[in-house]
């Protein structure tokens, strides 16, 4: 874990905001033999909307994920329309249950309306009739429509995801083409402690779908929080968007399980009372996991209270002043989203056009922070006019992986 700080020095005569940045560092794989083992259930919609070149990929990457898979391992098959079929139910990844699944899935023809709800639900009470304490537990739910039968309320959805990751069952979601809801499917995922995925084109499930499954393959480390103890008068701030738990001046934040090698970035926002000068204000930080995996010594960072012209020309640190600019851009890309969703296009063009503004005020001439402003600048024009339901769904994935640290495809980083 390493922890930096934008500037160190903090006005007396209070009011100051710094910010922090967080990297934590998954470590290496263990050996194959002694990773623990994985229990996936894999739930795909089978609604009439999914027809044709859909499903055939749908099935050839459960195929592909599938075949990933150890003995030590198990998997279920589920698929949805009105009705929810149970094709295999929780078994081992045994070559005889792998190849009943496929047998079984290459008969299904898409049909009727889309009981999300219950199929991923379904899925998830699968995993967990069969979850041994040691094992990964996933369920990895691929739909391209609405939830339109059964639980269709998003918050009811959104609880049962939370709910179910306390269980250790995990929900990444998959949305494919241009008719589904990205914002449940996101919102699912960021609660059930998994992923996210804009599926654009059909071609690209099987790659998304064995990828997904591969990262369950190398997990490190699980239960992963991040604890942040400042001061009671300091008011801290998360501005990535994982779940967060707060308690007084205590911030903890609760993320994903990591892979191998993973490389995550988490930037806090505090703001500070006044003091007198010469004096100190520390906030510890630590990070925990299930099995210690992660166990660095907890590390700190510490600001000193001065004068208005001693902050003024303080040194910036721009390795945390432009992962900043990225998270503050994200944040109001996606606030242009929703506004362009709605048909505010004013409110839109503000938001990008504040935030650039706001950047370019400390980027100075340096190339990063200049690149952030000018993309954003260039997105105006886009989002001050209508924008189709793809363009919507491209762009709240873009910010969607930002600001949960994952590349531009929704992968893991990897140091």
């Amino acid at each position: 874990m390493d922890v930096q700080t934008d500037r160190d020095l903090i006005r007396a005569a209070g009011k100051s905001r710094r910010y922090l940045l967080v990297r934590l560092r998954a470590p290496e794989p263990a050996h194959v033999s002694s990773r623990p083992p994985v229990n996936v259930a894999m739930v795909l919609d089978r609604s009439g909307s999914m027809h044709g070149a859909k499903l055939q990929l749908a099935k050839e990457a459960t195929r592909k994920a599938l075949g990933l898979l150890g003995r030590q391992d198990r998997f279920s098959l589920v698929v949805y329309d009105n009705e929810v079929e149970v094709l295999v139910e929780s078994t081992n990844a045994s070559a005889e249950s792998l190849d009943l699944a496929l047998r079984r899935l290459d008969a299904i023809q898409a049909r009727g309306s889309t009981d999300l709800g219950t199929g991923w639900l379904k899925g998830c009470e699968q995993v967990a009739a069969h979850l041994a304490d040691e094992a990964v537990g996933r369920c990895l739910l691929l739909t391209d429509g609405l939830a339109n039968v059964g639980i269709t309320d998003h918050d009811a959805l959104t609880k049962h995801a939370e709910q179910l990751r306390a269980r250790h069952v995990v929900t990444s979601a998959f949305g494919v083409g241009s008719d589904f809801d990205e914002r449940l499917l996101a919102a699912m995922a960021r609660s059930g402690g998994g992923n996210f995925y804009y599926v654009e084109a059909a071609a690209q499930i099987p790659d998304f779908l064995t990828s997904e499954l591969g990262e369950a393959l190398e997990i490190v480390a699980r239960d992963v929080r991040l604890v942040l103890s400042a001061p009671e008068a300091v008011s801290l701030r998360l501005l990535s968007d994982f779940h967060h738990e707060r308690q007084g001046a205590r911030l903890e934040c609760v993320l994903p399980d990591l892979v191998a090698r993973q490389a995550v970035n988490l930037v806090m926002e505090a703001r500070f009372p006044e003091g007198p000068e010469g004096a100190r204000v520390t906030i510890e930080c630590s990070v925990h996991d299930r099995e210690k995996k992660l166990a660095d010594a907890p590390a700190s960072v510490s600001w000193t209270f001065a004068d208005h012209a001693a902050n003024d020309r303080q040194p910036r640190n721009v390795a945390v002043d432009r992962e900043v600019a990225r998270l503050y851009a994200a944040v109001a890309q996606r606030d242009a989203v929703e506004a362009n969703r709605r048909g505010d296009y004013s409110a839109a063009r503000g938001a990008l056009e504040q935030i650039a503004s706001r950047i370019e005020g400390y980027a100075g001439d340096d190339p990063e922070l200049r690149e952030i402003v000018q993309e954003v600048r260039e997105q105006v024009g886009e989002f001050a006019a209508s924008m189709d339901s793809a363009a919507l769904k491209r762009r709240h994935f873009a910010t969607y992986a930002t600001l949960n640290a994952r590349d531009p495809t929704g992968r893991a980083r990897k140091s």
